[in-house]
């Protein structure tokens, strides 16, 4: 397929595109900054972007509906747009503008679609969303009823999902939508396993102070592998409309902690301790995961080897 896709710098962007062009695919991928320098700042993005580039075209100063983006829409008649790129700024935070992200996500949302079937009358759409939209998934409802938003991102991921869901039904254009539960691995931003490892490789011992939340933890290369397979199904399957949400380890964050200090220790040859707080606040839902069963096997998945990169990253990471 010649595949559009956005979001190409974030952590599971690279991933993504990183197995599409590994199957065979022609990635053409979008960046809102204006050259590869411009994510020069140490850290790992800017590492990111110097192993994504051989496995795309890069266009830089892109953001989705802009000039630019229409331009590269023009170059050639794609097969699929894959749209992962959101607004995430101050996507933790109570006061993150759901609204302005839901714009920008959106933005020329008619003219996209019509420019991508006047390049190809069989293209389809494939949106990331998130488990964190209300709806999504499975978990706890603390009342009943649908799943809620748990968040005002999340609610900015539902929001930016209901409109392309409009508009792709009104202008014909199939849509799969690709939900993300907490993937971790290689090349990720520095949240909780680069914690716990940063604090292993100090000598001291990691906590963890949620450990009774129920989370959907997956390998990042099991989901760019399912990914990819979603993908494909929406070229194979002509007028096809799907919503996969592959999950991983559905466990406490205790019990996730805990298995990823077990493949620690004979990597990286530490004695990872942990220790579990006792939580006794819940200001987020207790349980939320996807409930899609990948089929690691099938997609050529090996567990074992993906640990090993964990490790070997991190140790390249800290020593």
């Amino acid at each position: 397929m010649n595949i559009l896709f956005t979001g190409g710098s974030s952590f599971t962007g690279y991933w993504f595109i990183k197995q599409l062009a590994e199957a065979g695919h022609d990635v053409t991928a979008t960046f809102t900054r204006g050259a590869a320098a411009d994510y020069a700042d140490g850290g790992v993005r800017e590492q990111r972007i110097a192993l994504v580039q051989p496995h795309c075209t890069p266009v830089w100063g892109c953001a989705f509906g802009d000039d630019a983006f229409m331009t590269a829409l023009k170059s050639k008649p794609f097969d699929l747009l894959c749209h992962h790129a959101a607004d995430v700024t101050n996507y933790k935070s109570p006061d993150f503008d759901a609204s302005a992200a839901v714009t920008n996500n959106t933005k020329n949302l008619q003219p996209v679609l019509d420019t991508l079937r006047s390049g190809n009358p069989d293209a389809a759409v494939l949106l990331t969303n998130s488990v964190f939209a209300g709806g999504q998934g499975a978990g706890s409802t603390d009342g009943g009823g649908k799943l809620p938003h748990f968040s005002p991102y999340g609610l900015s991921k539902a929001l930016t999902a209901e409109m392309f869901a409009y508009y792709c039904e009104a202008s014909g254009v199939p849509l799969g939508q690709f939900v993300i539960p907490n993937p971790f691995g290689p090349y990720e931003e520095p949240r909780f396993t680069n914690y716990l490892v940063k604090t292993w490789f100090a000598g001291k011992t990691a906590g963890c102070n949620t450990p009774a939340y129920v989370r959907d933890n997956i390998h990042v290369e099991l989901l760019a592998r399912v990914y990819t397979q979603c993908a494909e199904m929406l070229q194979t399957q002509p007028g096809s409309a799907c919503t996969v949400g592959p999950c991983g380890y559905i466990e406490s964050q205790g019990a996730f902690a805990e298995r990823f200090a077990a493949a620690m220790r004979p990597r990286l040859g530490l004695p990872c301790e942990l220790e579990l707080a006792q939580q006794t606040e819940f200001s987020e839902p207790r349980i939320r995961i996807n409930t899609d069963t990948p089929d690691a096997a099938a997609l050529g998945f090996d567990e074992v080897k993906a640990w090993d990169a964990i490790a070997d990253f991190y140790r390249s990471r800290y020593t």
